[in-house]
């Protein structure tokens, strides 16, 4: 299934000035059943190394999103070695994965949603994980997430884009479990432009978020 998707004005080595005009929802596109989803998994099995560092300040009781087994991702390059940077990109990842994790427990108003999305970005994923959801489907599978790009627009607001690798993530039936396995295509790629803002509790909610599938700064 597809992640929402919306064209992108702000490539990857776009300046954080692009990043604040160009980040917007991706409401309005409708996956099809023979789609793949995009997401991502903090609390799923996967290389430790490549996780994103946990978040500094304030510390807020964070949700449990741990996914079915057959559900990992893998986080490439997402640690920078400057800690507010990685604290920013720990919480982009854990967006992604209360996206994943919203669709596996096929619930729009699962909790962990609004815990690391607010405003544009959260509407827009609840739309999109319900329109999952509705559609009888889940996904099954491993989606590699890499080649992170953070600005710090000021103390409490960041840009973040990423790619995402969805060639290894398939489209599985909720009642039956059929997982059906598509072939890669540069479709397979998705690049994405996102704003975060730190929260009172210390949590970088991702409040604008767009994507671009088969964008040229991803596909391999």
């Amino acid at each position: 299934m597809k992640r929402r998707t919306m064209p992108v004005t702000a490539a990857l080595a776009a300046t954080a000035a692009l990043l604040l005009t160009a980040c917007g929802s991706g409401d309005d596109d409708k996956p099809k059943a023979e789609d793949r989803i995009a997401g991502a998994d903090q609390g799923s099995k996967k290389d430790k190394s490549a996780s994103p560092a946990p978040s500094t300040g304030t510390e807020a009781t964070r949700p449990d999103m741990k996914l079915p087994q057959d559900v990992t991702e893998t986080f490439v390059g997402w640690k920078t070695g400057d800690s507010l940077k990685d604290a920013v990109l720990a919480d982009a990842g854990r967006a992604q994965t209360a996206v994943t994790y919203a669709v596996t427990q096929g619930d729009a108003n699962e909790p962990a949603l609004g815990f690391y999305q607010d405003g544009q970005a959260l509407v827009g994923s609840a739309r999109w994980v319900k329109s999952i959801v509705d559609s009888g489907s889940t996904f099954s599978g491993n989606v590699r997430y890499f080649a992170p790009k953070v600005s710090m627009l000021d103390k409490g607001s960041a840009a973040v884009v990423y790619c995402s690798d969805e060639s290894k993530a398939f489209n599985k039936n909720r009642k039956t479990k059929k997982v059906t396995k598509t072939p890669a295509s540069d479709q397979s790629y998705v690049t994405y432009s996102t704003r975060l803002d730190k929260n009172e509790q210390g949590v970088w909610q991702t409040t604008r978020l767009e994507s671009k599938r088969g964008d040229a700064t991803c596909t391999p």
